[in-house]
């Protein structure tokens, strides 16, 4: 047994790893007690060297000392606020009134506000919660299928996962030992292109099955002018004329030319532009938009000035993640404050919630730290990396086993746990076989998405399952009864979603420059530039022709005694 263990080490420990989580013991102390156990026998058997442990406080304070990971409390803070401060009721009644009546309109605007609240909260729990609270009552009312109905709201609740400013993107840099702004950077085309799968399922769905997703009937329309009318054009006017001012201005008053950076600062431009027009015209009452666009306009600037607050700062280089999520949180107290909603209940369990997420992660994490010691010291990441870059068919074939991988070990841990356990272990292998490790990320933060879809254990199902209706009940606008939610209807409803993650991981892995645009935000360096300055460089005294006389830099040292 003792020969075997000293040449099984790592595999052992894994695999004993495994069983603990199985069985269901909590994570953080799993791995910690997996750790500590195993350096026990590791000791015994002469595999693990004692001294090791010795650097187990310092690794834990290098853990409490990460400046990085203070921005999980600020994004979940700022998240938590302004989802009890009504923001989402808000964006949900305007945006479906928007999109109301045309077929599948409330599940586009689902999606569209479940983007929306993922770049200004970035938490999952918040936004499916308040959009299974809020959006999923009005959809069962208009005749919408229970499965697409809950499956929409659990997928747009989970675009919080890789639009940044997401906490798992925030994990996976700090794992991978890569920059949170590159990684934000790279995650948010890819994010995009998901919401636009999402939206691009349901449009097929009212194609093929339209009374699946009805439109709203025109009662259901209240936000008209005086005669009637709605007059969406207004807006369609004021979109197109604050996008010509943006781009114009981006042209010709910066140097911004491309990325995500350019994205977010042309939004804000235009953003800022539609809500001086907007503005003029409810002042001076010139009656030029109607009132459906003023709603959109008024309903819409709060959380895009946030996102340009937290994200523009980010992407152009003022701000770290840090300092983001503090402004970001600093903005939602404001927001709250300015729609009259922030009370000390509302701070008081925004805080708590903050408190307890938080605790959870760096347990975790310190178990992680525990367990990635001992699994170091007993060369079980040598293991690991000879087992993922010796796979056939070089970054293609790691790629594929790495992804499936991830998505098999989705169905039993969550995101968090998948980052602090796994990501260490491929990382270094990734990089290695010569992948980039921001593509990398990117590529397993939209695999570990599925983790908050999978049937039976997602997270996200689970959200929605605690806020959809358990029983029948009266409708309190129609007066009718309504048929409940089961739980079936759910999972089934989240199987199409899972699908389109999978393709989306694949575009992803096909298509790097969805990712890799990054780059050309950076700082660009000539490396045949730089070796010729430092080969320009002469330090007087030490050889050359301002050298010391006698003195020979390549001669081996000699030590004279006398």
């Amino acid at each position: 047994m003792g020969d075997f263990l000293r040449v099984n080490m790592a595999p052992v420990m894994f695999a004993a790893l495994v069983l603990f989580l199985l069985l269901g013991y909590p994570v953080a102390f799993a791995l910690a007690a997996n750790g500590l156990f195993f350096a026990l026998v590791g000791i015994e058997l002469g595999l693990f060297q004692e001294n090791f442990l010795q650097a187990l406080p310092e690794r834990i304070y290098g853990t409490m000392n990460n400046d990085v990971l203070l921005a999980i409390p600020f994004f979940t803070f700022m998240g938590l606020v302004l989802e009890r401060s009504g923001m989402a009721e808000d964006l949900l009644d305007t945006i479906g009134q928007l999109f109301g009546p045309v077929r599948g309109g409330l599940a586009y605007a689902v999606i569209f506000v479940g983007a929306l609240l993922a770049a200004t909260t970035g938490v999952v729990a918040a936004s499916v919660i308040s959009m299974g609270l809020i959006s999923l009552p009005i959809m069962l009312r208009y005749g919408y299928d229970r499965r697409l109905a809950s499956g929409v709201i659990a997928a747009s609740g989970t675009l919080a996962q890789i639009i940044p400013p997401s906490l798992v993107l925030i994990v996976l840099a700090d794992q991978l030992g890569r920059s949170v702004g590159d990684m934000y950077e790279g995650a948010f085309v890819p994010g995009l292109v998901l919401a636009g799968l999402y939206a691009g399922y349901v449009f097929l769905v009212t194609m093929v099955k339209p009374e699946r997703a009805p439109g709203l009937p025109p009662d259901a329309q209240t936000l008209r002018d005086a005669d009637g009318q709605t007059r969406r054009f207004s807006l369609l006017v004021v979109t197109i004329l604050a996008f010509a001012v943006a781009i114009v201005y981006m042209k010709y008053f910066t140097k911004v030319g491309a990325g995500a950076d350019f994205v977010i600062l042309t939004m804000s431009v235009a953003v800022a532009v539609s809500f001086v027009i907007a503005l003029i015209n409810r002042l001076l009452k010139l009656n030029l938009l109607s009132r459906m666009t003023e709603q959109v306009i008024f309903v819409m600037v709060p959380p895009l000035a946030l996102i340009f607050l937290v994200l523009g700062t980010i992407f152009i280089g003022v701000a770290t993640p840090t300092e983001g999520g503090a402004m970001g949180a600093a903005g939602a107290i404001l927001l709250a404050i300015g729609k009259k909603r922030m009370t000390f209940d509302l701070l008081r369990q925004a805080t708590e919630s903050t408190a307890k997420l938080s605790a959870f992660v760096l347990f975790i994490l310190v178990g992680a730290r525990v367990f990635s010691l001992t699994f170091y010291g007993v060369n079980g990441h040598v293991w690991v990396e000879h087992l993922l870059t010796s796979l056939p068919g070089g970054q293609a074939g790691f790629l594929i086993v790495v992804n499936i991988l991830v998505f098999l070990l989705a169905f039993f841990l969550d995101f968090f746990e998948l980052a602090f356990i796994i990501v260490p272990l491929l990382g270094p292998a990734a990089d290695k076989l010569g992948i980039d490790l921001i593509w990398f990320g990117v590529i397993l933060g939209v695999n570990m998405q599925t983790s908050f879809m999978h049937p039976p254990f997602g997270f996200a199902l689970f959200f929605l399952r605690s806020v959809a209706p358990r029983t029948a009940y009266k409708d309190k606008i129609t007066g009718k009864m309504m048929e409940p939610i089961t739980t079936g209807q759910i999972y089934w409803g989240a199987v199409p979603f899972v699908v389109i993650q999978c393709i989306m991981v694949a575009l992803v892995v096909l298509f790097p420059q969805m990712v890799m645009h990054y780059k050309s935000s950076g700082v660009q360096l000539d490396q045949q530039q730089i070796n010729k300055q430092l080969d320009s460089i002469s330090i007087p005294g030490l050889g050359g022709s301002g050298g010391l006389p006698g003195l020979d830099l390549n001669a081996p040292p000699t030590l004279n005694l006398q």
